[in-house]
């Protein structure tokens, strides 16, 4: 069949003009939030920006970083390497002074390569700059995303024929200062009154209102604490509004990936810097141009190394260097909602602090979950900033064998070298089957998996295997 010469013409216009499009794309990385949001089922906490976001795309359900600690988890997030294979094995801040290698090829480099602008605002907290490289860097008040989002107006509104591929970075939810000494201070969520961060209407919750997750301690000073919490997720929902409304009225948002995740769990004990579900299970909302279905709430294991390779698929651009990146891309499977050969994630931490040395090795595999304490002799060691929280301190005075959510204190600090949990019966990772006989062959089998993860992903610690 011969088309008419119009016909013809519009068929090819259209295929020029869809190629034509720019590819943008915008990650944005909250600070300490876990899957807190409307969208993840907490009926108090207002987040309707975030919550059109994954009406209007994918919200995953099974979403992890792979190390509980803002700076190890943003190296992995940029390189698509796990951090002991970048090198970025702690907090880049200060006297902690960890960075990634000088040779590791990030993302906005390869991005920068493949043609695009690349635009950076808010908390960076990865090095050295040179690996790390962005061609604009912005600056705004990180504890307002709205003025963060109206900050990258340039950047989204400019008129060029390259895409651009912003990194937004809130500061918030994380606590806003350590508490040097007691009394502690009344908020330490940067949480402020009055019109202290323009452009946003805080909301602001009752202490007796907030849901307490299973892991925390229902007192009222961790109430008290939450409500704080919520107040600042609130304040970043704002800009998530806003951000996209800038997208939308510049004509980028149907030719932008949007990605909405967070570094690491709530900043609590319990959750941030530690392997548990708390610590490393977190949200990932994804709006792609490309998708065919909206509202999807997907069940797939997806991981922090997953977003770098996921980005370049979008961009059409492939990994730089001779390093393999060690995740993969989950664009083919936005639409699904349990797609087969997705079910098996690891974590890997080493350092949060340069005081705080506790390796971990993780992989969650099916229901199964192992997590090998390496240096498990030691007594976990703490964020400065947890442990000067109103909550962890109400908890100390009660002594050791007060219940911290699920645990006692006791076993909080000390933990054994292998943790194995059936998290479909046990999702509070309380009865450690690493002992029972019955589980035998299911910790043989995941302590296997570690070894050939570390030994795919370069990882020093395997020698920890036969040494220790």
């Amino acid at each position: 069949m011969r088309l008419r010469p119009a016909i013809a013409f519009s068929i090819l216009f259209s295929i020029a003009s869809a190629q034509a499009a720019p590819r943008n794309v915008v990650l944005i990385v909250t600070d300490d939030q876990g899957q807190d949001a409307g969208c993840y089922g907490n009926a108090v906490l207002k987040t309707p920006n975030i919550d059109a976001l994954a009406a209007d795309g994918t919200r995953f359900t099974n979403s992890y970083c792979t190390t509980a600690s803002c700076s190890p988890s943003r190296s992995v997030i940029l390189t698509g390497l796990f951090n002991h294979a970048n090198g970025q094995y702690g907090l880049e801040h200060a006297a902690n002074h960890f960075s990634s290698f000088s040779n590791v090829k990030s993302l906005p480099a390869m991005l920068d390569a493949a043609g695009y602008r690349t635009a950076r605002i808010g908390k960076f907290h990865v090095g050295p700059e040179s690996a790390y490289h962005f061609s604009n860097v912005l600056n705004a008040n990180s504890r307002s995303a709205v003025e963060m989002a109206d900050e990258c107006r340039d950047v989204i509104e400019a008129e060029s024929d390259q895409p651009f591929f912003l990194y937004f970075c809130t500061g918030d939810p994380h606590r806003a200062g350590v508490a040097k000494s007691l009394p502690l201070q009344p908020n330490s969520f940067g949480n402020r009154r009055g019109d202290a961060y323009p452009g946003v209407e805080a909301v602001h919750y009752k202490p007796e209102e907030v849901v307490v997750p299973p892991f925390l301690p229902d007192t009222p000073a961790c109430r008290a604490e939450l409500a704080q919490y919520y107040e600042s997720i609130s304040r970043v929902d704002a800009g998530v509004g806003r951000l996209i409304e800038i997208l939308k009225k510049a004509g980028h948002y149907d030719n932008t990936l949007i990605l909405f995740i967070s570094d690491n769990g709530i900043p609590f004990p319990g959750a941030k810097t530690s392997a548990y579900e708390p610590s490393l299970r977190l949200p990932c909302v994804v709006r792609s141009p490309d998708a065919k279905q909206h509202g999807v709430v997907n069940k797939a294991f997806v991981s922090w190394v997953d977003i770098a390779p996921t980005i370049l698929e979008f961009a059409g651009s492939e990994p730089a260097g001779r390093r393999k990146l060690h995740g993969r891309s989950f664009l083919p499977i936005l639409d699904q909602e349990k797609p087969q050969g997705w079910d098996e994630v690891y974590a890997s931490h080493t350092f949060h602090e340069i005081t705080m040395y506790y390796p971990m090795r993780v992989v969650r595999s099916g229901k199964y979950k192992l997590i090998w304490n390496i240096a498990h002799p030691l007594p976990f060691p703490f964020a400065s900033d947890l442990w000067g929280s109103a909550t962890w301190q109400d908890c100390l005075t009660r002594g050791e064998d007060f219940v911290y959510g699920k645990r006692t204190i006791k076993t909080l600090l000390h933990r054994p070298q292998f943790e194995l949990y059936d998290l479909e019966a046990d999702p509070n990772e309380i009865h450690n089957l690493a002992g029972d006989d019955a589980h035998r062959d299911q910790l043989v089998a995941l302590k296997t998996k570690l070894r050939d993860f570390q030994k795919r992903t370069g990882d020093p610690w395997i020698l920890k295997w036969e040494r220790e």
